[in-house]
């Protein structure tokens, strides 16, 4: 399989891409398409060559996230789902295929990155297209009522000047999140049912990364989202749940009157 590397578009600044005058540069945009295997599947992904915002390959942790993703899908199916810095979009199309989740992509306000996720959709059988929001990190959220359950992301924290910006768009989707209705959240009527959200609170964010930071930058992302009313709970294999401080409090209190009750 040839592999490559993925970046997130939306961890770089609005004067990537420009010249000495501050002028944007036009590029002619070429592809390349690689096959990639996912647990189960392969999937066509058409990349960029180059992209000025770095949205154009696929990162180790976009894998190892699918995986620890299959091991624990009790946890995620059902949910109605948000991905930060969705590049390409491999992931989220890995996710419709496998478990038909409900899931919105998202990344740097770009057209060219918005229409090479609906490409990719399209040659790999996902049709209607997934969901696509235009969202530079920080900025004023387009919905002000966000309603997904589950926020994911893997390897975004590369760069730590866009830390800040990261926290305040998770604040915002897990602090104002607000169920559509009941059938947004259904019960699994499989071998799952009993588990299908244990441990998992709603809304949370699920991060995986496989990309070499120090520990100083990474303490410096999780002391931040603390500091935003944020807790930060390691699920193992570099996975990270976080969640707004209340829902984590809420889900102790469940388990301690689920326990009392046994």
């Amino acid at each position: 399989m040839d592999i490559a590397l993925f970046s997130p578009s939306s961890l770089f600044a609005d004067d990537e891409g420009c010249d000495s005058d501050g002028d944007k540069m036009e590029t002619q945009q070429s592809y390349v398409e690689r096959k990639h295997d996912f647990p189960g599947t392969e999937l066509l992904i058409r990349e960029f060559s180059f992209h000025q915002l770095n949205a154009n390959l696929l990162w180790p942790g976009t894998f190892a996230f699918a995986e620890w993703l299959v091991q624990h899908r009790s946890w995620i199916e059902g949910r109605r789902s948000f991905e930060l810095g969705s590049g390409t979009g491999a992931l989220a199309i890995f996710l419709r295929k496998s478990f038909q989740l409900d899931i919105t992509t998202s990344d740097y306000n770009d057209q060219e990155i918005e229409e090479n996720i609906a490409y990719n959709c399209r040659v790999n059988g996902i049709t209607p297209i997934l969901p696509h929001i235009k969202h530079s990190w920080g900025d004023n959220f387009p919905i002000a009522d966000p309603d997904w359950d589950l926020i994911i992301a893997s390897d975004i924290l590369l760069y730590v000047k866009q830390y800040p910006n990261l926290i305040k768009t998770l604040s915002f989707l897990l602090k104002f999140y607000k169920p559509k209705d009941d059938s947004a959240i259904p019960i699994m009527e499989n071998e799952h049912k009993n588990e299908t959200y244990e441990g998992l609170p709603r809304p949370a964010f699920l991060m995986s990364w496989r990309r070499r930071i120090g520990k100083e930058d990474e303490s410096l992302f999780f002391t931040g989202c603390k500091n935003a009313g944020l807790e930060v709970k390691h699920m193992g294999s570099r996975v990270f749940c976080i969640t707004p401080r209340e829902a984590t409090a809420r889900t102790a209190m469940e388990e301690l009157t689920s326990d009392a009750s046994t």
